[in-house]
C-alpha cells in the first residue's frame, strides 16, 4: 500500500480551509451587498466644521426629518423610496434652504439622490456595512463639514412615516447579520478594508 504523503495531506487541509474561508467570505458579502441595495440613507453634510455650520446641520435635519413622515409616508420599497425622494427634490431643497434663510446664512443647499460611499456605520441596535449606497444627500453650502446620516427606509429616524422594518426590505438572513454585528465583527472589518481598496482601485482607473 503506498504511503500517504504528510506534506500533501496538510497542503489538502490548508487548501479546503482556504475554500471555506473564501466561501465564508463570499456568502457574508452578498449578504452585505443585501443590506446596501435594500436601504435609502439620508446624509446631510455641514458647510463647514464651524460650530454654527455643525448647528445649522441639525436645524436642516429637524426640519427635513420633521416633514419626512409625510414624504415617505406611503413608500412600502426602497425603490418607492427612492423614487419618491427624486421627486421630492425641490421641495426637500426648499425645507432646507428656508431654514438656512431663517437663521440668517448667505450659502444656500443642494439637494440630490445618488450614490455616496460609507464607512460601517452602527445605528441604534443595528449595523450597516461599508460600501457604495443609494442616498438622500444634502449639501449645505460648501460640504466639507462633519456630516449626519440616518436611514430613511425602512423609516429608522422617522419611524412613524411607515411601518416597513429592515425586513421587509432585505432577507431575513441579511436583516440577521445586521443585527447581530458584535456576532460578525471581524468580518465587517474585512469588508470594509475590501471596500476600500476596491474603491481606490475604482478611483485610480478613472485618472
Amino acid at each position: 500500500m503506498q504511503k500517504i504523503n504528510r506534506k500533501n495531506i496538510e497542503l489538502g487541509v490548508l487548501f479546503g480551509l482556504i475554500c471555506a474561508i473564501v466561501l465564508s467570505f463570499s456568502n457574508f458579502e452578498a449578504r452585505c451587498n443585501e443590506l446596501r441595495h435594500g436601504v435609502l440613507r439620508l446624509h446631510i453634510i455641514a458647510n463647514s466644521d464651524s460650530k454654527s455650520d455643525q448647528s445649522l446641520k441639525l436645524a436642516v435635519r429637524d426640519e427635513i426629518l420633521k416633514n419626512s413622515t409625510d414624504i415617505f409616508k406611503d413608500c412600502n420599497t426602497v425603490d418607492d423610496a427612492i423614487m419618491t425622494a427624486s421627486v421630492n427634490l425641490e421641495n426637500i431643497n426648499r425645507i432646507a434652504n428656508g431654514v438656512i434663510k431663517q437663521k440668517g446664512f448667505t450659502y444656500t443647499a443642494n439637494v440630490s439622490v445618488g450614490d455616496r460611499y460609507f464607512d460601517t456605520r452602527v445605528y441604534d441596535d443595528f449595523t450597516l456595512p461599508a460600501g457604495t449606497y443609494k442616498s438622500l444627500i444634502v449639501d449645505l453650502g460648501e460640504g466639507k463639514g462633519k456630516n449626519w446620516w440616518c436611514v430613511v427606509f425602512p423609516c429608522v429616524c422617522v419611524p412613524t412615516a411607515c411601518d416597513a422594518s429592515l425586513t421587509d426590505s432585505v432577507s431575513q438572513q441579511a436583516a440577521s447579520t445586521a443585527q447581530n454585528a458584535p456576532k460578525y465583527e471581524i468580518k465587517f472589518k474585512s469588508i470594509e478594508i475590501y471596500e476600500k481598496i476596491k474603491k481606490y482601485f475604482e478611483k485610480s482607473d478613472n485618472f
